[in-house]
């Protein structure tokens, strides 16, 4: 009996912290990726495009089985010469002179859903590729978890999402 009314008492202390205490939200578990056009023109917009394809397939093997936001910060950190290389190689081939920017930054975002996974508006950590003056739409991703990258890997493996109620719970009756 003792037991019952301490489970009770904890599922309703959880209900009652859930519908009182502020929400939060896991912001620093995401690591974006936002390539950000010259401009709003169909040429930038279209040269984007063709430099997130080369950016992606050149981060996949690196990124697709990343186990931390951290590793895939230190990653991105040691290829970002690499990164801005691609890009430059991109724009020189399409006839563009402008410049490329790449950095890790921590900035405000708008709410936005990417395939099943809905971001929360919020600061977050991202990669920003800035492609000349970079005042056009964006494309974007999540590079942490490696969402943009298992959809173009073989070899994927499986994403697996913890929930800090289950292990609290594990840890409470173990």
């Amino acid at each position: 009996m003792k037991k019952i009314l301490c489970i009770l008492f904890v599922i309703v202390a959880i209900i009652i912290g859930a519908l009182i205490l502020p929400k939060t939200s896991d912001n620093y578990d995401y690591l974006r990726l936002h390539i950000r056009a010259n401009s709003n023109s169909t040429v930038d917009q279209n040269i984007k495009y063709e430099i997130k394809d080369s950016l992606v397939e050149f981060l996949t093997p690196y990124l697709c089985d990343v186990k931390s936001k951290d590793e895939a910060v230190d990653i991105v950190e040691k290829l970002s010469s690499s990164m801005e290389n691609i890009c430059q190689k991109v724009l020189l081939e399409n006839g563009f002179s402008y410049s490329v920017n790449v950095k890790i930054n921590n900035e405000y975002f708008p709410t936005r859903t990417y395939s099943n996974t809905t971001l929360e508006s919020g600061y977050y950590d991202a990669v920003i590729v800035e492609l000349g003056d970079a005042v056009g739409d964006n494309w974007w991703c999540i590079m942490y978890p490696p969402l943009c990258f298992v959809n173009n890997f073989e070899n994927t493996t499986q994403i697996n999402y913890k929930s800090k109620i289950v292990e609290w719970f594990k840890a409470l009756f173990n």
